[in-house]
């Protein structure tokens, strides 16, 4: 079974592009979803091995979401990407654990590392 991957944006687009950015370069399956709501259940149906979210979405934003997925699975890799590249919100969502802080726009290069 390959290794999946779950992405939340609030943006269909982006959700577009990461899907087929990821899905063309690696051996990972994607899930997408608009709702951070959704992904929470989604996770708790199936097994994911990386979530990559959105920092501002309405409801609830990135870093909520990331301490609601620390709260049900602990050690789940979580990739924030945004288009608010501040560095002291970089700085403070990597203190609490994120895995990695992507700012918006990106090139597709800078994908390449999944």
């Amino acid at each position: 079974m390959n290794e999946r991957i779950m992405i939340v944006d609030d943006e269909p687009d982006m959700l577009m592009l990461l899907k087929m950015i990821i899905q063309d370069n690696t051996p990972y399956e994607v899930e997408t979803t608009n709702n951070p709501a959704e992904c929470l259940e989604l996770l708790k149906q199936s097994d994911f091995d990386l979530v990559i979210t959105d920092l501002k979405m309405p409801g609830i934003d990135g870093m909520e979401l990331f301490k609601e997925l620390r709260g049900l699975i602990p050690d789940m890799p979580v990739i924030i990407i945004t288009a608010y590249g501040l560095e002291e919100a970089a700085d403070k969502a990597i203190m609490a654990g994120i895995s990695d802080f992507i700012t918006k726009p990106f090139k597709k290069e800078s994908c390449s590392a999944l």
